[in-house]
């Protein structure tokens, strides 16, 4: 929690101050209604009373009860108002920490905790936010007041508090000691619960193809079983706590009465004394009798301050380990880390130079690719293909700066991508990612999402949706441009997604398209169509393609055929049909000798 305290504001360090100096004030009105109490008690055993003295001494105790409520309202207001600044400011800074992510860091923690850390995590520490500036701070200042009231008024009374209150601390300490581990537990559990509710959301469809449900049923079941035994552990065991805290206080308030009267008969009074040693002895008894009565709601303001502590034990360990969950995220190291050069003044554009490039996954036994080099020149278009598996995809997160290569350069522009800032990479590169991304929004925010080197206006969405082939099927939509489009892009079909995806690229305009197997939904003649487009309206800019069909890239000026990792042969498509035999191999696959020539 200490960690995560640093990013408090300045506006609401100020309000906890405030905070602290109101509980104070609320505290010290708690603590003065005994007093008024063993005024009244002392009063009743007064002869020369009256009822004024009453109705003054209730008085005081009623302003004081007003006082210390009011303050309790102001600061539960102001306790609110930090812990939601707080955690907006928190939930803030661990989003823009994912966004930074690369896959590598994604795949550590892994969506389904991602989003946990974003929302329960952070829902619990802002709960302990608002308890503990109410609570937190209110009990150890009523307690240290309330005894330093008592010290000196009785040391056998004040023994019995003190050993209410070693009961009380050891029973917290051995339940705390039990409990901790067991909070760490249940939010990994919460990760589990969420992981499994999301692949059963997202693929409903395969689900109930393969009439699953029920296996899916008891996968669930399986984690939310284990998440309620660990929870219902620990609430049995916080529950324990309210009974005892009870018992201790019920047998403390007993225990003062009862030692109380033990004390004031032991006050004789000297019957055949002189009238003043009477009085003074009957003095002695109604000011211990006050003292008993006053020694009590002290005695009580203690133990309820472990009461009070006792609903912050009840959320802190859970929330601590939230706080650490937090931290993992904020502290993560980011593999891909930012260059400074935004590159718009070189020479070179439109290039991309692989030398001798190498990449391993973290922690894989060996290079994913191998020895990779080749160069495209402005406005070539260069294709990637080999089979499932051989570092398609990888090969062309590199020239995206998905990951680092592990050896060698990945150059765009003459310039080695690592040297880049994100922003002036990114401004060079329109990338389509094999899987279509699309988010829930209108089809023009779509096409025109994020940031370009030039904004995109409506007629370059429209120019742009018309070289993807997707002006036809967006202008029968009810509202065209402004149709909404559902979550994950749901009410399209897979085609359609993959024209929308390849529009958004396109309509950057970008010095360099790269397109992971992004024609793969799209039919034979949307594809030819699309490819014609490319070629004719964005003459100048370089294109990378990832596929598998022959016909997509047979007209590319140079194909990269990758098998295991390694390029096996680079060239035209005459070329590689006469000296590659992988690439003869797809070839035959797919189209017939008579088609191929």
């Amino acid at each position: 929690m200490g960690h995560l305290l640093r990013y408090m504001r300045k506006r609401d360090i100020g309000l906890t101050v405030l905070c602290v100096l109101l509980v104070a004030g609320q505290v010290f009105l708690d603590l003065r209604m005994p007093d008024y109490t063993k005024e009244i008690t002392l009063l009743i055993s007064s002869e020369s009373n009256v009822i004024s003295d009453y109705f003054a001494a209730g008085g005081k105790m009623l302003a004081c009860a007003f006082g210390s409520a009011l303050l309790a309202v102001v600061v539960g207001y102001l306790a609110a108002s930090i812990a939601a600044d707080f955690s907006y400011d928190i939930r803030g800074r661990v989003f823009a920490k994912v966004s930074d992510f690369g896959a590598g860091e994604i795949s550590r923690f892994s969506t389904a905790s991602l989003i946990t850390r974003t929302t329960n995590d952070i829902t619990q520490i802002q709960m302990v936010v608002v308890m503990g500036l109410q609570v937190l701070i209110k009990a150890p200042i009523m307690a240290v007041w309330a005894i330093m009231k008592i010290i000196g008024k009785s040391w056998e009374l004040s023994v019995l508090t003190a050993s209410a209150v070693v009961i009380i601390v050891t029973v917290i300490g051995i339940l705390m000691a039990v409990l901790i581990p067991k909070f760490k537990i249940v939010q990994k559990q919460v990760d589990d619960v969420n992981r499994v509710t999301r692949e059963n959301l997202t693929g409903l469809k395969v689900v109930r193809a393969f009439n699953a449900e029920k296996y899916q049923e008891d996968k669930f079941e399986q984690a939310n079983g284990s998440l309620m035994k660990t929870q219902l552990f620990t609430t049995r065991g916080m529950a324990f706590l309210f009974p005892v805290m009870m018992f201790v206080q019920s047998g403390l308030s007993l225990g003062i009465y009862w030692l109380g009267a033990w004390l004031i008969d032991d006050i004789a009074i000297p019957l055949d004394g002189t009238a003043a040693q009477i009085f003074t002895s009957i003095g002695a008894r109604a000011d211990l009798l006050g003292d008993v009565v006053a020694f009590n709601s002290y005695a009580l303001y203690v133990v309820m301050s472990f009461v009070l502590l006792l609903m912050i034990f009840v959320m802190l360990p859970r929330a601590q380990v939230s706080a650490d969950r937090i931290n993992e995220v904020l502290h993560a190291d980011i593999a891909v880390k930012e260059g400074t050069t935004e590159g718009t003044d070189l020479e070179e554009k439109g290039t991309i130079e692989f030398r001798n490039v190498s990449f391993r996954y973290p922690n894989a036994a060996e290079n994913c690719l191998e020895n990779i080099s080749f160069k495209a020149e402005k406005g070539q278009t260069i294709a990637v293909i080999g089979a499932t598996g051989s570092g398609k995809s990888t090969l062309v997160g590199l020239a995206a700066r998905l990951y680092d290569a592990t050896e060698g350069e990945v150059r765009i522009d003459g310039k080695d991508v690592r040297e880049y800032s994100f922003h002036g990479l990114y401004h060079k590169l329109g990338y389509v990612t094999q899987k279509a991304v699309l988010f829930s929004d209108t089809i023009e925010n779509n096409v025109a999402f994020g940031e370009a080197a030039e904004k995109v206006e409506r007629r370059d969405v429209e120019h742009a949706l018309d070289i993807a082939q997707g002006t036809e099927f967006v202008n029968r939509m009810e509202d065209g441009l402004d149709s909404k489009i559902a979550q994950s892009g749901s009410n399209l079909s897979g085609g359609q997604k993959q024209r929308l995806a390849i529009a958004r690229a396109v309509a950057r305009k970008p010095e360099i398209l790269i397109f992971d197997d992004s024609f793969s939904a799209l039919d034979y003649k949307t594809d030819k169509e699309l490819r014609k487009r490319l070629s004719s309206d964005l003459q100048g800019t370089t294109c990378v393609i990832v596929a598998q069909r022959i016909g997509t890239i047979r007209h590319a000026d140079k194909i990269i055929v990758l098998e295991d990792g390694k390029a096996v042969g680079i060239g035209t498509h005459e070329e590689l049909m006469k000296n590659c035999s992988v690439y003869q191999e797809i070839a035959l696959s797919q189209l017939s000798q008579a088609e191929l020539a």
